[in-house]
């Protein structure tokens, strides 16, 4: 299965068919009202005391875990210990990853209808799992205004042949794709946000910790302070359980689930943005409409209902961004006979797809003779 669920043959590239159906790159023969007007008006409506009660939800689960964790294990023979803290490490990072869901809405205003509390909510929870809550809000808002463009999208955006590092050719196999698969699930988050990596291109060093940094403006550096004040704090509490607890319980307790944390996040980000059926845009072509349309639906099976169905509702996500995510999948329902061949949704599973895109997603460029010259797809040949 794939893009839309079928795999078909389109448009050939140096003699080679390719196997998935390609989005439609024209302009949408429909516009953002009218896509709005398919929703029922209440997917809109956004609920303080029902966005609280998923907080409270994760949150009870998770505590439930610690105290689980913290009380029995070490009551466990040595076989069982072995066994119970993978399962816990698992499960503690698949609920706290739903955690990160709810901050990032709060980024997008979709938590209530109060900024001062979907900051404020935002702030706490982002900081607990070492994100800088209003440093990433604001890049991501730029990522929502500019998806699918090759100049100015912030994160995820793919390089044409010309750029491509030269070590990339010496991956380009299978143990080559095994380690740069690890080594961006571990670290991939983190070093976005301290060096931009598969971020935009700056003129100059870009760092989300930085508030002068050219990723923001002069009106957005207070925030950003903020930002690195909760970063601060939440380190200063780890730094005083590992002094009272020991480093290692820190590690089992927190470290390893907000590994698994970030290994979730890059692969569900880096699977929105990277299928080889998706166009991306240069400046000549890129539209807003076009370009948030250039992303993919997902199937994590029981894990679109822990993660608060971002993976499988991410084009109403873009489309309509400020939509509390309880509502999406009804959302998505709706407008699926709008866009038609817009909508992009792929049923793969999720290890294969993650296989296949780092295989054949490696840089863009746009197909050879086609007078759209501004529009660039995914190739995998150097």
């Amino acid at each position: 299965m794939g893009a839309n669920g079928v795999f078909a043959s389109s448009a050939k590239h140096e003699g080679k068919e390719s196997r998935i159906k390609r989005m439609p790159y024209a302009k949408p023969p429909f516009t953002l009202g009218k896509i709005k007007k398919a929703i029922p008006p209440h997917c809109f409506e956004r609920s303080l005391l029902r966005s609280f009660s998923y907080v409270g939800y994760d949150l009870c689960i998770s505590f439930l875990l610690c105290y689980i964790a913290i009380t029995y294990f070490h009551l466990l023979p040595s076989p069982l210990a072995y066994i119970a803290w993978p399962i816990y490490w698992i499960l503690q990072g698949c609920i706290l990853t739903g955690v990160w869901v709810i901050a990032h809405e709060c980024g997008h205003h979709a938590f209530s209808d109060y900024q001062w509390v979907d900051d404020t909510v935002g702030l706490i929870l982002h900081s607990a799992l070492f994100v800088p809550y209003f440093s990433w809000k604001y890049s991501h808002r730029r990522h929502h205004s500019n998806t699918g463009s090759l100049e100015r999208d912030e994160v995820f955006v793919p390089k044409p042949k010309s750029r491509v590092a030269w070590y990339s050719k010496y991956l380009n196999n299978p143990p080559g794709r095994a380690l740069s698969l690890a080594v961006t699930l571990l670290l991939g988050w983190p070093l976005y946000l301290a060096f931009n990596v598969s971020g935009r291109p700056y003129d100059r060093f870009a760092c989300h910790y930085d508030p002068h940094g050219p990723i923001y403006s002069d009106r957005e550096r207070l925030q950003i302070y903020i930002s690195d004040l909760g970063i601060f704090a939440a380190t200063f509490v780890l730094y005083n359980i590992a002094v009272s607890q020991g480093l290692a319980f820190l590690i089992c307790i927190y470290g390893v689930p907000l590994l698994i944390v970030n290994g979730f996040l890059v692969t569900i980000t880096y699977l929105q943005h990277t299928h080889p059926s998706l166009p991306h845009y240069d400046s000549s072509e890129w539209e807003w409409l076009r370009g948030a349309l250039v992303t993919m639906d997902r199937d994590y099976g029981i894990l679109n209902k822990v993660f608060h169905n971002i993976t499988d509702t991410h084009v109403t996500h873009h489309l309509f961004s400020t939509m509390p995510h309880y509502h999406a999948t009804e959302a998505t329902k709706a407008i699926k006979p709008i866009l038609g061949e817009f909508y992009q949704f792929d049923d793969t599973p999720i290890y294969k797809a993650l296989w296949r895109e780092t295989k054949e997603c490696l840089y863009v460029d746009p197909d050879d003779g086609a007078p759209e010259k501004g529009v660039f797809w995914y190739r995998n040949q150097f």
